[in-house]
């Protein structure tokens, strides 16, 4: 049957599966049982489906599955189909079951499951298999079976201990199914005939359990143990079968993507082959006329299955019947007499239908030939002489024969031509024929003539002088020689196949050919010799002229115009005569760089990166041997990109001055002249300077005050522009001479009026010190970082008469002004009488309340934690004398008018001081009282009276 092909549907039977997959359950709970049915269509043909339990019906479901909770055995049945095998189920009560699966095949992974009822805690738990400890289950509940086989089979239980005593569960005897039996061979003939088609099929099927997947089949042969790929089809045709097909066969089955395979037993098939046409012939060959009891006929096949009939007529009538099975021939054995004369024939017949023979003929007369054409040949060639008969029965003897001897003897059995070859020498010039007998008589051929002619050896050529290396100029002769041949021979000298003379030899084997030797005449030589039969060559002799090298040609090779620092210089050497080897030498001003070697002529190169110092004549020796050769001298300029220019700024003091000459000074320590320089004040080109010959390049500058920032330069020789780091530059100014001017409220200064000095340099660069001096005595300096002039004040005394001047210096040169005389006038008599009288009245009677006032009012400053005013800028320390002097400045407010003084006293009396001031039209004043040791200033309005 055909793989997976059912048998009719009153054949088909339902199959059961449970799930859970187990046959042995708890108590309470439920298994559910899936009804199935392998048929086309199932699923729309079947409309119910019933339950047995046992043998009656429990229940019809329009569904396939059915829900058990009992024990027993369960069946099934589908619609159209036959009902399943038993499933028996049993729900137990114990503490310890065993599960496993209803059915087990071939290949099927298993699951055995030790299981202890709910609650129930169970050590040690061990799974047996015939009595047997199969395993023990330590932290699993189940066991494993990989691709189950029939060594699996038996009866499996489980054991576990509870409270000190074992409790085991239910047995279960596994046997493994087979997925499908051992397949049987068949065939549709086991004896067929040769080109008979013959069906070979594989039975067998899968179980209807296991239904899914499918079979692969493939056909194997005893004899070589070679089988058929696997293939779908469970059938193998011969088509048509042949007789080597004969032999034992079997065939193999296996599931898709499974390990189960089953082989079917051995089928003997026989094929049998009808006889081929017999061949009749007389044994021994010889004559009729030839008395003798040992003459017989042979009659033969080529073909045919044993055993085989053979018959013997003589003109048509049967002389003998003979049956062979172990051989394909037979004899007749008879005696030559004059009634045996005529025609004969046998048949053969293996059941297969008969054959008959030839009828013998007799020998005509043959025809001797020679393989090559004509009568001439030479000696080495392979001759081959034929001998062939129109017509006549087989067997025929041939014998070929030379100068009346004979050289071989051979039997045609199936044809009427047979052969004699032999390597042809001097002494087989002659005579030669053939002839050629079946038992009739001898039949003699015309006779043949053969020449053997002599062909040349292979020519042997040779230099003289010998050697293979020849100087230029020197005469060489190649001489041509052959061995053996027959005279006349042609000979050819050749030179890389061209032709260089040709030369007929009469009388002796050896020729020669001169020439004299330039440079082209290099190469490989050979000669060939011919006398007719195809010409010779000779060996091939390789001549190497040497040509002594002619002056090398040195080139420079750089990657741009101008060789630069850095570049790689290819140094190539040449020669353009010369035979290789020819080893080059490199050099720079006559030291050494390198060598290298041409082995097969032509130039050589040596690589070198530039460096500054590479610079120089440069030259090449080329030497093959035959003596050195210089090249000329080639000059290199190696050019070096200028390197960061620095900028150097040169002054002829250490600051720069307007008026100075600077000189900007631009240097690159590297880079190959000429250099140009370009020069920069704060990005703008003030110019540029050419160095001829390297080193660095100069710009002058006079300096002026804008002429102040930042200066660069730039260097450029063609090979890229440098620029340098910006130095920047300060141009100072000189101070011109100062100009001292004094200032007061009067035009005649009397002693107690405020004196300014001003001095001030109208050209400088600051900052600008200044000094005031006083009779040449210096009375203060003062520095101006802004340029401007200074001023200083003096609270006049009468020592302070006298010449005044300043000094005005910013580091650059000291300028002294114009001195300035003044005169200190005193205070006249009447106007301080004036001013004594009208003030005393006043003054006497508030000092007490005066006083009272002041004392109070420094307390409160102390008590709150400040000092009184003072105005910094009056420098009291530098006017505080020895002795106690006075100091006023009064500072009238505009449009004022007239500043009218009072009197003003003085009483010192216990280091205190008294002092009233009274004017109706000074607005602010400011009076000061300097003793050795302390100095005070009080600032009030209108008068007021000060006690210290």
């Amino acid at each position: 049957p055909v793989q997976n092909q059912m048998h009719q549907s009153t054949e088909i039977k339902s199959v059961i599966s449970l799930h859970p997959p187990w046959t042995t359950l708890f108590q309470g709970e439920t298994a559910t049982l899936t009804c199935k049915t392998f048929q086309f269509n199932a699923a729309q043909k079947i409309k119910w489906y019933r339950w047995y339990l046992p043998g009656e019906t429990q229940a019809e479901t329009t569904e396939n599955t059915y829900e058990a909770r009992e024990s027993g055995g369960y069946k099934c049945q589908a619609q159209d189909s036959q009902s399943s095998d038993r499933v028996d189920l049993i729900f137990s009560a114990a503490y310890l079951i065993l599960q496993a699966p209803s059915d087990v095949f071939e290949d099927d992974s298993v699951v055995l499951r030790c299981q202890a009822k709910a609650n129930i805690v169970l050590n040690n738990m061990t799974l047996y298999k015939n009595g047997r400890i199969l395993e023990t289950l330590n932290k699993t509940s189940d066991f494993h079976i990989h691709q189950a086989s029939m060594k699996d089979n038996g009866e499996y239980h489980c054991r576990g201990a509870k409270d000190n005593h074992f409790v085991s569960s239910n047995k279960i005897k596994i046997v493994v199914q087979e997925l499908f039996p051992s397949p049987v061979l068949r065939a549709s003939s086991t004896q067929p005939t040769e080109r008979d088609v013959v069906t070979l099929t594989c039975e067998t099927q899968l179980s209807q359990q296991r239904p899914e997947g499918h079979l692969l089949f493939r056909f194997v042969k005893q004899s070589n143990n070679v089988g058929s790929d696997w293939k779908n089809s469970p059938e193998f045709q011969f088509s048509p079968i042949r007789k080597e097909n004969s032999g034992s066969y079997w065939c193999e089955a296996r599931r898709v993507n499974s390990l189960v395979q089953k082989r079917s037993q051995e089928l003997q098939i026989q094929v049998r082959v009808p006889v081929s046409q017999p061949v009749l012939t007389l044994r021994p060959p010889g004559t009729w006329n030839l008395v003798t009891d040992k003459m017989s006929l042979q009659c033969e096949v080529q073909r045919g299955s044993l055993p085989i009939w053979y018959q013997f007529f003589h003109e048509g009538v049967l002389l003998e019947e003979i049956e062979s099975t172990s051989e394909r021939k037979t004899f007749h054995r008879l005696s030559p007499t004059e009634k045996h004369s005529g025609n004969y024939y046998c048949t053969a017949n293996n059941g297969l239908g008969p054959q008959w023979s030839k009828v013998m003929i007799p020998v005509s007369k043959p025809v001797l030939t020679f393989s090559s054409p004509g009568t001439r040949t030479s000696v080495g060639i392979k001759m081959i002489l034929q001998c062939e008969a129109q017509r006549g029965s087989l067997p025929i003897w041939y014998q070929f024969f030379h100068e009346g001897v004979l050289l071989k003897k051979r039997e045609a059995i199936s044809w009427r031509t047979v052969s004699y070859s032999f390597s042809v020498t001097r002494e087989n010039s002659g005579n030669y024929y053939c002839t050629a007998d079946n038992g009739f008589g001898p039949q003699r051929s015309e006779t043949m003539s053969l020449s053997v002619t002599v062909p040349v050896s292979q020519p042997v050529l040779s230099l003289s002088p010998p050697g293979t290396q020849i100087l230029v100029g020197n005469e060489v002769r190649l001489q041509c020689e052959v061995q053996r041949g027959s005279l006349p021979i042609w000979y050819q000298f050749f030179r890389e196949d061209v032709l260089l003379t040709r030369t007929e030899a009469t009388s002796w084997r050896t020729v020669s050919y001169s020439f004299s030797v330039t440079g082209e005449n290099s190469g490989n030589y050979y000669c060939t010799a011919d006398n007719g039969f195809g010409p010779q060559r000779s060996e091939s002799i390789s001549l190497s002229v040497i040509v002594p090298v002619s002056h090398p040609v040195l080139t420079l090779r750089a990657p741009r115009g101008q060789a630069v620092v850095g570049d790689m210089v290819e140094l190539h050497c040449e020669a353009r005569r010369g035979s290789p080897p020819i080893l080059y030498q490199f050099y720079h001003e006559d030291v050494t760089l390198g060598s290298s070697s041409s082995p097969s002529g032509g130039g050589a190169s040596f690589n070198l990166i530039l460096k500054a110092e590479h610079s120089g004549n440069y030259f090449c020796e080329a030497n093959n041997g035959q003596g050195v050769q210089r090249s000329h001298m080639v000059p290199l300029s190696v050019r070096v990109p200028v390197s960061h220019p620095v900028l150097t700024l040169r002054t002829p003091r250490v600051q720069a001055v307007v008026g100075d000459v600077l000189e900007i000074h631009c240097e690159s320590q590297r880079g190959s002249p000429p250099i140009q320089y370009q020069f920069y004040h704060e990005d703008v080109a003030l110019g540029n300077s050419s160095s001829l010959s390297g080193g660095g390049t100069s710009f002058n500058l006079s300096l002026t005050t804008e002429h102040s920032g930042n200066y660069s330069c730039e260097a450029d020789n063609g090979l890229g522009v440098q620029r340098s780091e910006a130095v920047s530059l300060n141009v100072r100014v000189p101070v011109s001479r100062p100009v001292l001017t004094l200032r007061t409220i009067r035009t005649q200064v009397v002693v107690g009026d405020v004196l300014e000095l001003r001095c001030e340099a109208q050209r400088g660069s600051p900052p600008i010190l200044y000094w005031f001096y006083h009779n040449n005595v210096t009375l203060e300096t003062s520095t101006s970082h802004s340029g401007q002039g200074v001023s200083l004040n003096l609270l006049l005394t009468a020592d302070h008469s006298g010449t005044y001047s300043c000094k005005a210096d910013n580091g650059l040169s000291p300028q002294h002004s114009e001195a300035v005389t003044l005169s200190v006038m005193g205070l006249t008599g009447s106007k301080s009488s004036l001013i004594a009288t009208s003030v005393t009245g006043g003054l006497l009677s508030m000092m007490a309340i005066a006083a009272v006032a002041v004392l109070f009012y420094c307390w409160l400053l102390r008590k709150a934690g400040r000092k009184p005013t003072f105005d910094s800028s009056r420098e009291a320390r530098a006017l505080c004398p020895q002795e106690p002097v006075w100091e006023t400045r009064i500072h009238p407010f505009p449009n004022i008018g007239e500043v009218v003084y009072s009197e003003v006293w003085s009483v010192k009396k216990e280091n205190k001081v008294t002092v009233i001031l009274e004017s109706p039209k000074i607005k602010s004043a400011t009076v000061s009282t300097v003793s050795p040791s302390i100095c005070h200033e009080v600032i009030g309005p209108d008068a007021m009276i000060l006690v210290f």
